[in-house]
Parts: C-alpha cells; sequence; structure tokens
C-alpha cells in the first residue's frame, strides 16, 4: 500500500510545482509587458477624461488601446516572417536544385553539406544583388535617359513622377500593398537605428539606457527606386525634434527580403549652404525672391551664404538697395555680390558664383530667382549632397499661370497659397536640371559648366550629363519643399534651333494643365455650346 501512496504524493507535488512555474511565468510576461509599454506623456489623458481622475475605465481603456497595438505589431511581424521563410524556402529550394544537378550525391550523403552551402549561396547571391545595384556608388550612364529617378515620401504622402490620368503629383498610397511596404520599411529602419551592429559605429560603451531610441513619429523622409532586374533601394531619413542629427539608414530589397546596407548618423548643423543665384535685370521677382530668403534662410536656417551674380549695369544699384536693406533690418550680412558688366550666360554666373568662395569647401546650391524653396528643402539638400560621393538633383514642382489656374477668382491668391502640389496648379520639371546641390570640389573636378553655351538653357544638362558619367552618385527625386513660380517666357531669336525648341517646349509646359489648355483651345466651342443651351432654354419658357 506504501507504492501507490507515494505515488500520489509525488504526484501531488509535481502539480503544485506546475502551479508555482505557471504562476511565475505568468508574473514574468506581466513585468514584461509593463516594461515594453510605450511611455504616455505628462498630461496624456484620454478624449473626455480630466486628468487628475485615474478611473477605472482609464486604465481598461489604457490596456484595450495597449493590448491592440501589440496585437497590431505581433499580427504584422507574423506576417513578415512568414513571408520571408517562404521566400527563403523557394529560394533555398531552387539552390538545392541547382546543387543537386552539378553534384549528385549516393544515397544522400551530402544532403548537411548541401543545405548549409544553399544557405551560404543565398546569402551570397543577395549581397551580390546589391553589389551589382547603383546603391553605394553611382554608374556610368550614356545621358540623362539612363537615369531611375527616386520618389519620395513621408509617413503620409507619395510624392511621384510617373503619372498617368489617374496619378496625382502628391497623393496617399491607395494599394493596400504599397501603404504595407512603406510601413514595413519604416520599422525595418527603426530597428537597424534601434538594434545597431557593431558596423553601424556606435559606441561600445554605449548602453541601450543611453542610446535614443526612435519611433515612427521621428522618421522625416524617405526614397525609394527599382530596378527591375536587381531590385529595390530605400534611403531613410529619422530625426528628433529637438535636434539637429539626422539618422541615415539604407535599405535594400533584392526581390526577397528587406536587407540592411548602411547605417549611420549625419550631423548637419555646421553645415553651410552657398545659393548662387545668376541674375540681369527683373528686380521686382529679386525682392519677391529676398523675402523668402529672409523668412527661410536667415529667420529659420541661419547657416546660408548668398552669392548673387548680376550681369550688366541697369538694375545693378536697385539690386545692390534690396541687399543692403535686408542687411540693415536682419543684421545678417553673409552675401557677396558679383558684378559681370557682359550679357547674361547662366552658366558662366554659377560657375564666377562658385569660384568666389574663398573659404575651401563649401556645399552649394544652384538657384533662380523665380525658385521658393523651404527650410526642409535646405535640409533635404544637405543630407543628399556628400563630396566625392553623392550630387542632389532635386525635381522641382513647377507652378502653372496664376491667371488661368484661378481665372474663376477676380485675383491669384498670394503666392504661398499656390504653393499645393495638385494636377491643375503645376506639374513635375522632370526635364529641368538647373535646380542642384553639389559640393564646390566636386563641381570643380567635373570641370564646372560648358561655358560655350551661349543664352538660354542647356548648360545645366551638359553638367548633369559629366556626372553620370563619372563615377558619384546622381540622387534624383522630387522634392516637396522646392516650387518653380510661374512668370512670361520669351524665347529669343538668337538661340540656336535647339535652345529655341527647348524653350517653346518648356513655355509651353508651364502655362496650364492638360485639360485646362484644352478648354482654352475649345473656347469657342464651348462657347456656342452655351449659347444653344441658353436659347433653348428662353425658347421653352416663352412657350
Amino acid at each position: 500500500m506504501r507504492m501507490p501512496r507515494r505515488g500520489l504524493v509525488i504526484q501531488a507535488r509535481t502539480r503544485w510545482l506546475l502551479v508555482g512555474l505557471a504562476l511565475l511565468f505568468s508574473l514574468v510576461l506581466l513585468m514584461y509587458l509593463l516594461e515594453c509599454a510605450p511611455q504616455t506623456d505628462g498630461n496624456g489623458s484620454l478624449p473626455g477624461v480630466v486628468g487628475e481622475t485615474m478611473g477605472k475605465e482609464y486604465y481598461q481603456a489604457l490596456l484595450q488601446e495597449q493590448e491592440e497595438h501589440y496585437q497590431n505589431r505581433a499580427t504584422s511581424l507574423k506576417r513578415q516572417i512568414a513571408q520571408l521563410k517562404q521566400e527563403l524556402q523557394e529560394m533555398s529550394d531552387k539552390l538545392k536544385s541547382l546543387q543537386e544537378k552539378k553534384s549528385p550525391k549516393v544515397n544522400g550523403m551530402n544532403y548537411q553539406g548541401t543545405k548549409e552551402q544553399t544557405s551560404n549561396d543565398l546569402l551570397e547571391f543577395l549581397h551580390s544583388q546589391i553589389d551589382k545595384a547603383e546603391v553605394s556608388v553611382g554608374a556610368k550612364l550614356p545621358s540623362e535617359y539612363g537615369v531611375i529617378p527616386f520618389e519620395s515620401f513621408t509617413s503620409m504622402k507619395v510624392f511621384q513622377l510617373e503619372m498617368g490620368l489617374t496619378r496625382h503629383p502628391e497623393e496617399k498610397p491607395v494599394r493596400k500593398d504599397k501603404r504595407d511596404e512603406l510601413v514595413e520599411v519604416i520599422e525595418a529602419g527603426l530597428e537597424v537605428i534601434n538594434n545597431p551592429d557593431e558596423e553601424d559605429g556606435q559606441d561600445e560603451d554605449d548602453g541601450v539606457g543611453d542610446r535614443q531610441l526612435y519611433s515612427e513619429n521621428d522618421f522625416v523622409e524617405g526614397y525609394y527606386r527599382t530596378e527591375r532586374d536587381k531590385g529595390t533601394q530605400y534611403e531613410l531619413f529619422y530625426k528628433k525634434m529637438d535636434g539637429m542629427e539626422y539618422r541615415h539608414v539604407t535599405l535594400f530589397r533584392p526581390f526577397g527580403p528587406l536587407m540592411k546596407v548602411k547605417s549611420e548618423t549625419v550631423d548637419i548643423s555646421r553645415s553651410i549652404i552657398n545659393v548662387i543665384v545668376p541674375l540681369a535685370g527683373r528686380t521686382e521677382a529679386f525682392a519677391q525672391f529676398m523675402q523668402n530668403f529672409r523668412d527661410v534662410c536667415i529667420h529659420q536656417d541661419k547657416r546660408v551664404h548668398l552669392t548673387v551674380v548680376y550681369f550688366g549695369q541697369d538694375g545693378l544699384s536697385e539690386v545692390k538697395s534690396i541687399l543692403e536693406s535686408v542687411a540693415r533690418e536682419t543684421d545678417f550680412h553673409n552675401y557677396t555680390l558679383v558684378s559681370l558688366n557682359e550679357e547674361f550666360n547662366r552658366g558662366r554666373g554659377l560657375d564666377m558664383g562658385a569660384r568666389a568662395w574663398e573659404k575651401g569647401e563649401v556645399l552649394m546650391f544652384f538657384c533662380d530667382v523665380d525658385v521658393y524653396f523651404t527650410a526642409e528643402f535646405l535640409n533635404s539638400c544637405r543630407l543628399n549632397a556628400e563630396p566625392g560621393k553623392k550630387v542632389f538633383y532635386p525635381v522641382v514642382f513647377s507652378l502653372y499661370n496664376p491667371a488661368i489656374v484661378y481665372a474663376n477668382q477676380d485675383i491669384p491668391p498670394p503666392v504661398e497659397q499656390q504653393l499645393v502640389h495638385k494636377k491643375d496648379s503645376g506639374f513635375w520639371r522632370d526635364f529641368g536640371f538647373g535646380m542642384t546641390c553639389q559640393y564646390r570640389t566636386d563641381f570643380l573636378t567635373v570641370g564646372g559648366f560648358d561655358l560655350e553655351v551661349k543664352g538660354w538653357g542647356g548648360e545645366d544638362v551638359h553638367l548633369y550629363r559629366k556626372y553620370l558619367h563619372g563615377e558619384l552618385m546622381v540622387v534624383r527625386t522630387p522634392v516637396p519643399g522646392l516650387f518653380h513660380l510661374w512668370h512670361e517666357k520669351h524665347c529669343a531669336d538668337e538661340l540656336t534651333p535647339e535652345q529655341y525648341r527647348m524653350c517653346i517646349q518648356s513655355k509651353a509646359m508651364n502655362e496650364a494643365s492638360h485639360s485646362h489648355l484644352g478648354m482654352l483651345v475649345f473656347r469657342e466651342e464651348i462657347e456656342a455650346h452655351l449659347r444653344k443651351q441658353a436659347y433653348r432654354t428662353n425658347s421653352e419658357a416663352a412657350g
């Protein structure tokens, strides 16, 4: 009778031990959830709940919100894991079959070796896709038509160049797969930043407690482009609200799982931009330009030097007066006025502006007097140009003739209210290469502009092609903070046939959207229709 009694005791002890382990596991899980719970703001009361009253309903709502957050996060991770497993399995099967064809073994003797070799071959293949793509170094291209431009995006919007009848220059992603793709990329970038490898350049003695953790709210902007035979490249930028230091992450999806290419910290707090503007006449436009320069560069950014290269004597005194007035009112003296008593030549003006700088290396922004830019664009300029590595060729959003766009209003709205990315308000000037950010040494190394080009147009394309023929990476993407204001164009008779064709093309493109131009072309037909409608209405009323 003792043996069964002893068995019962052992069974009872086992049961209590299991209950104890279960309670211990529940306690550890509860502590983990409390530790991982997101920090709330000091005044973070729920809508309709007073900050001092922390009742039962408040905590239930808070717990439910956190539970939904973790469930969504877990679902997203499970989906990504399943996708990665499926893609890896497919690649492994393909590589395994190829390996078996190359070196078949009898009775499965080489199965383990084949499995390890398959994994190594897979990683080698994925890295080879990155090496072949234009990710770390630029590819030599024959012309501007060979460039694969980036499309830019924020957490809410995508700014895209390729537009059909149903696409817009700025839109929220409609397709779920595109939304999921960008969300996944932003989260992958956060994972790289918050869990850095040794190769990311983090100090070894920096513990997690000493390192700032980034969240989705710290994502500033990103760029992506796809090489059809290699994969998709992503450039991501994150920044804390109260700092000037950016985290830059490059990811690549080689038609498989996302892979990290690099992660780095970019400090732009001391990066000076030399804004170079060539000018001849057009003093009213210059006064408007200086108003934008005052608001953005002097009051907000405060790390900009202005170089104005003026051609001729007519209007020179007015330009000097405008510069001196701004200097007196804002105590801004970081400007240079270069006077050239000769015929206007944009390339020569920018070249002279670049050479007038005598303080060594500097980031230059080649700008026109009709361009409106934001403080955010200046930071994009700093982030996407790197001496000896990258030049930045942003695509400008060009505004249409306000007299046509706002024809139904008595007068067009102020310029600040015209700066919207809509089909009928403007277009991405993807054929223009005049606005660019590049370092002075890179500009001088490639030989600068072709000074033989006279008059309007052509000089910017020649410089652009020089970079395409070299090894520097050319970053070409639409940016939301750069606008070209409409102004009437005059195509001079002295232009070469190619320049004149480019000028007329630019003039037509700048006037109005397809639909607005159509309304102008068919105005007589529309008016005739309206007259017939009015006559029919009056006849019916009289009868």
